[in-house]
């Protein structure tokens, strides 16, 4: 299924859970724009997610889910629409929202963000963005339909070019590690790495 379209989401701007169920290139090209919401003690932390790249299931050998359903990759199998937080070099915490149906493993990382409201740092990649919104792994398995941590289609027309690159630090991943899987709105001061 194709994310729904504008026109199609409530008033509230958040994403239904049918959006998050559609093919991963897809959603993770049509999260460019959209805002990710961390709402903590009533202030609305909101960035503009800019870059993100897609992980496309078990047969993707860059995905965690790779290596099957582990205590640690049982998010990645679940509904669409969930926060997959995981916590690399012992030191950074990085967001993926699960997509596609339960059982397929699949996910976008979210990579780097434009600071909106009540944001401060350096959003300029996946750790870094989780540091700024305060995204660790008591995040895991979030709903992502939820009123304190969500994503919202923030309304009016958004013109922007996208670019296509291939993912930054899978190079294990062989043949995957050359796959053009990660998105960018071109010419955005906040994308980790033109």
């Amino acid at each position: 299924m194709k994310p729904t379209s504008r026109s199609d989401r409530k008033r509230t701007g958040k994403l239904p859970r049918e959006f998050y169920a559609g093919d991963t290139v897809e959603v993770a090209r049509a999260l460019l724009g959209m805002h990710l919401v961390h709402v903590r003690d009533g202030v609305p932390m909101r960035g503009r997610i800019v870059e993100t790249e897609a992980y496309l299931g078990a047969h993707d050998l860059a995905s965690h889910s790779s290596k099957g359903i582990t205590p640690r990759t049982a998010i990645m199998y679940g509904p669409p629409g969930r926060a997959y937080v995981y916590l690399i070099y012992g030191m950074h915490h990085c967001m993926n929202v699960v997509t596609e149906a339960e059982g397929n493993g699949a996910a976008v990382l979210l990579r780097a963000l434009e600071p909106v409201e009540h944001v401060d740092g350096n959003t300029k990649g996946p750790g870094l963005l989780c540091r700024a919104l305060g995204i660790d792994r008591s995040l895991n398995g979030h709903d992502l339909l939820s009123d304190d941590f969500y994503i919202a289609d923030p309304g009016g027309a958004q013109d922007f070019n996208i670019a296509t690159r291939p993912r930054i630090g899978v190079a294990y991943a062989k043949e995957w590690a050359d796959a053009d899987l990660r998105f960018y709105i071109e010419g955005n001061p906040w994308v980790s790495k033109k």
